[in-house]
């Protein structure tokens, strides 16, 4: 049996210098519809297509020159509170709590918060090979 009981897709995220030109090529070209997004502290922009996948746009910060791609958070190094800015891969999981005490015994370093304004809870993390990733509640 899985660890993550009935886990879902629940956004793609990605960096750039310009989200706002990325976020009208994202609605012309395929048709997603910008909504609401919480105030972060920092520019974002939130797509959606269809009922269920979204993408949100993370302006990436000027003085970060690193390339795209897994490394392309805050830091070079594999530190998960340098996700929430950074490239990663979004799950929602009923099981939150139990999800990451899972992580927490098999010794996979984490980074918590909760978004603002919002009952949801965040995990992030990365994969074996260092690909950001993010597990959000589902309660």
């Amino acid at each position: 049996m899985p660890v993550a009981e009935g886990a879902v897709l629940n956004h793609v995220s990605r960096e750039s210098v310009d989200i706002r030109r990325l976020a009208e090529f994202y609605k012309e070209i395929f048709g997603f519809d910008e909504v609401e997004s919480p105030n972060f502290g920092f520019n974002v922009i939130w797509l959606k297509l269809g009922d269920s996948l979204f993408l949100h746009l993370i302006e990436r910060l000027p003085e970060t020159k690193l390339p795209e791609g897994p490394y392309s958070a805050t830091s070079p190094v594999l530190d998960p509170s340098h996700l929430p800015r950074g490239h990663h891969l979004c799950l929602s999981v009923s099981n939150f709590d139990s999800f990451v005490q899972t992580l927490k015994e098999r010794g996979i370093q984490t980074f918590q918060r909760s978004v603002p304004g919002r009952p949801i809870r965040q995990v992030f993390f990365f994969d074996p090979d260092g690909n950001g990733l993010e597990v959000a509640s589902r309660d």
